[in-house]
């Protein structure tokens, strides 16, 4: 019984880590949709579009899962997402952000208002806190790819506004404007980064306590886990001991 018992749970595990897959690949394959049909479906020509391919294939997307998300967004078919962000006020006055790409901005409206409501925060008008950060394109490589002022002479000269290496990688902040020119230029020199991606950077953070630090990140867990929900930022910092907690 204890053997049928432990492949239930292996059974369970995998079923729960294909269902969190599935929904990945999901809003992975949308991000794709929208941007291809936002811009031009050449990613060599739409940086958000390059974007959210590389992204993709860092979750290891099937490639045909991908094509198909780009044809999807010239076909007659193709649902009609509406990019919306909201912003609120998490327990201990932490800041955050939520972009969405929804089909029902009213249904999301109300799902995202219920989080913050039963963490305890409040869900406030778009440009309560936005002003908190910076909107900014990251690009990042594998720390192997070139040492620490290579990296940063070659952001300089490609545009960038700040590169930061440490032993986990580079990071390159650039303006948005300036996103596709920096990644094609550090991309000819070193390689496909391991991460393209449009951020809102924090432009100081909070520390909370545990207590207060677990009620927001289960409120960002629960974001996260919305289907329409691409990306959830905050400004706090918990401590270490916490996050292992959490993720564990």
């Amino acid at each position: 019984m204890a053997g049928h018992s432990q492949f239930k749970n292996i059974m369970h595990k995998k079923g729960k880590q294909d269902a969190i897959r599935s929904k990945l690949f999901s809003k992975l394959a949308r991000e794709i949709t929208v941007a291809a049909k936002l811009g031009l479906p050449d990613p060599n020509m739409n940086a958000r579009l390059r974007a959210a391919i590389i992204a993709a294939r860092a979750e290891n997307m099937p490639k045909d899962n991908i094509e198909r998300a780009i044809k999807k967004a010239s076909g007659a078919d193709a649902e009609n997402y509406e990019e919306v962000r909201y912003e609120g006020y998490a327990p201990g006055g932490v800041a955050v952000i939520i972009e969405a790409l929804t089909d029902n901005r009213n249904r999301t409206a109300g799902e995202v208002r219920s989080y913050f409501t039963k963490a305890g925060g409040s869900l406030a008008e778009t440009g309560a806190v936005s002003f908190l950060f910076n909107h900014v394109g990251v690009i990042e490589f594998d720390a192997k790819v070139a040492s620490e002022d290579a990296m940063l002479e070659a952001a300089i000269e490609a545009g960038a506004d700040d590169a930061v290496s440490t032993s986990e990688g580079h990071e390159i902040t650039t303006t948005l404007e300036m996103m596709r020119e920096v990644a094609q230029a550090l991309e000819a020199k070193f390689g496909e980064p391991r991460k393209v991606s449009f951020v809102w950077k924090p432009q100081t953070t909070v520390s909370v306590d545990d207590e207060t630090g677990e009620k927001i990140l289960r409120l960002m867990d629960s974001l996260d886990d919305n289907d329409d929900v691409q990306n959830v930022y905050a400004n706090f910092e918990v401590s270490d001991a916490l996050m292992a907690k959490m993720s564990g």
